[in-house]
């Protein structure tokens, strides 16, 4: 094919075969080591046009970062649609990341262990990021909690809380999972299931913790 007949493919089409060569190049060698010259071999166009269409480097990494980003909070939202029940919401949301996290591996390495490293506008676009999934989490948790019936009355703060805690348990378990890799997308679910809603319940149900009576003396 030659480069004439290349650049006939509409814009957001050739930016998308661009992008998806660079996330596999910046999850195997890093930001730094990664070369706009082998993402232009790879995605076979010339240098110059990936800066034609991304403008630099940087441009094609926070590309990558948001596109994957999309991708995930895309997931989680379509996976809790027309879920009844706040339990199975939960569940579903939870499947959609461990599945995101197992089928686009590359794209969560490149959100999870390169960006925060890099410069601001790349660390910027990590924690918008990181803040839109926060944001379906927690809308997530609150929901549940509205519906919940529970004598507890638990707020704003507490869903926050508890988004954060999901979303932290979960960040942390895909290296866990990486380590496991016969541990399924249902697997991993169950297992932070069994964890988070079981506690969660007896929560909303007016329960909670506090520490025992220390010792009498002896």
């Amino acid at each position: 094919m030659t480069e004439k007949r290349r650049r006939r493919l509409p814009r957001q089409v050739r930016e998308q075969q661009i992008i998806d060569v660079a996330v596999r190049v910046f999850s195997k060698r890093g930001y730094h080591a990664a070369s706009v010259d082998e993402i232009a071999e790879l995605a076979g166009i010339s240098k110059p046009m990936v800066y034609l269409y991304l403008e630099s480097k940087e441009g094609l990494f926070i590309a990558c970062l948001r596109r994957e980003a999309e991708r995930l909070v895309a997931a989680f939202q379509g996976a809790a649609q027309g879920v009844v029940t706040p339990e199975l919401r939960l569940r579903a949301g939870l499947r959609a990341f461990f599945s995101f996290v197992s089928e686009h591996r590359d794209g969560w390495v490149v959100l999870h262990r390169h960006a925060a490293e890099l410069s601001e506008a790349i660390a910027a676009e990590a924690a918008q990021a990181r803040r839109a999934v926060m944001a379906e989490v927690t809308d997530l948790v609150r929901a549940g909690i509205a519906e919940s019936g529970g004598p507890a009355r638990l707020g704003d703060e507490d869903a926050e809380f508890v988004a954060h805690t999901i979303v932290g348990a979960a960040d942390s378990l895909t290296d866990w999972m990486a380590e496991h890799p016969a541990e399924s997308p249902d697997g991993m679910t169950r297992r932070l299931m069994n964890m988070i809603w079981v506690g969660m319940r007896n929560v909303l149900d007016g329960e909670t913790w506090t520490p025992p009576p220390p010792p009498p003396p002896s």
